[in-house]
């Protein structure tokens, strides 16, 4: 005797527990307690550099690539 034999003779009751199990997921699904906008705070990080006298294009490439070097590796690398 096999696990399906008693399934396969008797249809009847096999369709009405498929049935009763697809109903019991459905209510449980329905009742599930999710949020439709949930709150979610993505990282950020804000940092103000300043050279004086420096043109923007001297600020981009010897202050701001650097600290987004830096700051990209650190917060990559597990604490």
């Amino acid at each position: 005797m096999s696990l399906s034999s008693p399934f396969i003779n008797r249809p009847i009751g096999t369709t009405l527990l498929a049935i009763a199990l697809v109903l019991v997921g459905l209510t449980a699904y329905m009742r599930l307690p999710v949020a439709s906008m949930p709150n979610v705070e993505f990282p950020a990080i804000f940092v103000q550099a300043s050279r004086p006298g420096a043109s923007p294009e001297i600020m981009a490439s010897t202050v701001a690539a650097p600290l987004e070097r830096a700051l990209g590796r650190s917060r990559a690398s597990p604490k």
